[in-house]
Order: structure tokens, then C-alpha cells, then sequence
């Protein structure tokens, strides 16, 4: 099954979802719960990388593989997608291997089932 993957828009979805539930690992942190008004059948995900991770090579490289991690994990695991998610980087992310990475998050994702 191919969902698109929508990036939340507004300053109001991030700090609802700020309120919400939450899980945790040493490499994210991510947010995840329901928002009004958003398209059941698209993945509504956003993800943040801090300053304080490195300059912009870095920050980006995260964001490119959290977004692959994440069209690998749609395919092979069922992901709720009536649930909107924030995905908060850590700086561990940056130096680990990225099979390890893509292994824990996917532990992750199948806890939010």
C-alpha cells in the first residue's frame, strides 16, 4: 500500500500534538495522536531536527533518513494512519548505523499499534 506522507502545516497542529502522547528512544522522540479536520487515507508526519544537532549537512541528512526509514516503514508495517506524528531527531541519530536506527524505529512504530 503507497500513502502519500503529508508534513503538518500549522503552529497549531504542532503544539497539539506537543500535548499529546509520546514515546522515546536514544535516537527520537515522537509524538503522535489525533488532529481535527486531517485526510484519513495520507500519512501525516513532520520531522525536526534542533540546531543544536549540527549545521545544516547534518540536520539534513537526518531528515533524508528518517524519511526513507519511514516510505520502508509504510510498506512493510501497517502504520495507524489516522494518527498525525512529530518525529523529534536526537543527536545520537548522527553517528549510529543506519540499519540499527531503521531496526528501533520500526520496534517504535509497532508499540504506537
Amino acid at each position: 500500500m503507497k500513502s502519500k506522507i503529508l508534513a503538518l502545516s500549522k503552529n497549531e497542529e504542532f503544539k497539539n500534538l506537543l500535548k499529546m502522547k509520546k514515546t522515546s528512544n536514544k535516537y527520537v522522540t515522537i509524538f503522535f495522536g489525533f488532529l481535527k479536520n486531517k485526510d484519513n487515507k495520507k500519512l501525516n508526519i513532520s520531522f525536526v531536527t534542533k540546531k543544536k544537532i549540527g549545521n545544516a549537512v547534518n540536520r539534513n541528512k537526518i531528515k533524508r533518513r528518517l524519511r526513507n526509514i519511514l516510505n520502508d516503514a509504510v510498506k512493510e508495517i501497517s502504520i495507524k494512519l489516522n494518527y498525525s506524528y512529530l518525529v523529534i531527531a536526537k543527536p545520537t541519530m548522527l553517528n549510529n548505523e543506519f540499519k540499527n536506527i531503521k531496526k528501533t524505529l520500526f520496534q517504535e512504530f509497532e508499540k504506537i499499534k
